[in-house]
């Protein structure tokens, strides 16, 4: 039984990045080893600090170091608004648009079955206890996809029946879309156009 060699296991660390290939893998192992050793340890050094000290706020499920994250603590927010969004790069595109001072939820994923991703994956009792604290409106930003459209409905449900206004950002985004690749005035538009759902 053979056992890998350093390089090897370098290389098949490499591949556990999205869209990174066996060529690519190996290009970047090699480009590390003889071209850049000081990025590589910076590179390692990094990744260990941000597995060991990075995990998920507490409120709204985001990447943070500390318990609650910094935007959940500001009280320069506003907590009667709760924005839904699938993952930390769409809250990134909502602050960077600059058009909503509210509260966030990051779910880090949207309703797959054919990938196992059912509600539970999604953490969707944490989102309705959030939603419950003192939101007076929820408004989900999830992506118009066929994945983005059920998480956003079956969420639509299940804050519906606790009494909360629920309302969605307008299609302004291309249908197929992904908030993080839109453009900060076509976002800005949509939240401001957003209009009221039920269940």
């Amino acid at each position: 039984m053979n056992t890998l060699s350093s390089l090897d296991e370098m290389i098949a660390a490499l591949r556990c990045l999205p869209g990174v290939g066996p060529k690519s893998a190996q290009r970047m192992a090699y480009h590390l080893l003889q071209r850049d050793k000081p990025g590589a340890l910076r590179l390692a050094r990094a990744l260990g600090h941000a597995v060991e000290s990075i995990h998920h706020c507490a409120k709204c499920n985001n990447f943070s170091e500390e318990e609650i994250c910094a935007l959940c603590r500001s009280p320069k927010r506003d907590a009667s608004l709760l924005c839904v969004v699938e993952m930390p790069a769409d809250l990134l595109m909502m602050e960077q648009a600059q058009c909503y001072r509210g509260m966030y939820f990051v779910l880090m994923g949207r309703l797959s079955p054919l990938d196992g991703i059912g509600p539970r994956e999604l953490h969707l009792e944490r989102l309705v206890r959030r939603a419950q604290e003192n939101t007076c409106e929820v408004i989900l930003a999830t992506n118009f996809t066929v994945e983005g459209d059920a998480t956003a409905h079956y969420i639509t449900i299940l804050l519906c029946a606790q009494g909360i206004k629920v309302s969605r950002i307008a299609r302004g985004l291309p249908v197929g879309g992904e908030l993080e690749h839109v453009d900060s005035g076509t976002l800005a538009q949509a939240v401001l156009e957003r209009r009221e759902v039920t269940g």
